[in-house]
């Protein structure tokens, strides 16, 4: 699969897929040519996923910031209105 395929997988996808590659290779079901290939597709789908959590993380901050504007009382601010 390329990044380009990763990119159509949501989060949920990815991890179940992730988790399947994790559970096979645990097993010892793989030749040693496949485990290499899994654990290739498996450190991408790890990268993969990070970045979506990250992607998250930054758009929670994001709100919760906004969030916290407007929230702010009025005599916090160092400057008055004449």
């Amino acid at each position: 699969m390329s990044n380009n395929d990763l990119e159509k997988l949501t989060f949920e996808e990815a991890m179940k897929e992730l988790e399947k590659l994790v559970d096979s290779l645990d097993k010892g079901d793989v030749s040693l040519d496949e485990a290499i290939a899994a654990y290739d597709r498996g450190s991408q789908l790890k990268d993969y996923c990070q970045n979506k959590l990250h992607q998250a993380k930054m758009k929670v901050e994001t709100i919760q910031s906004t969030d916290n504007i407007d929230t702010i009382p009025e005599k916090s601010s160092p400057f008055k209105a004449d």
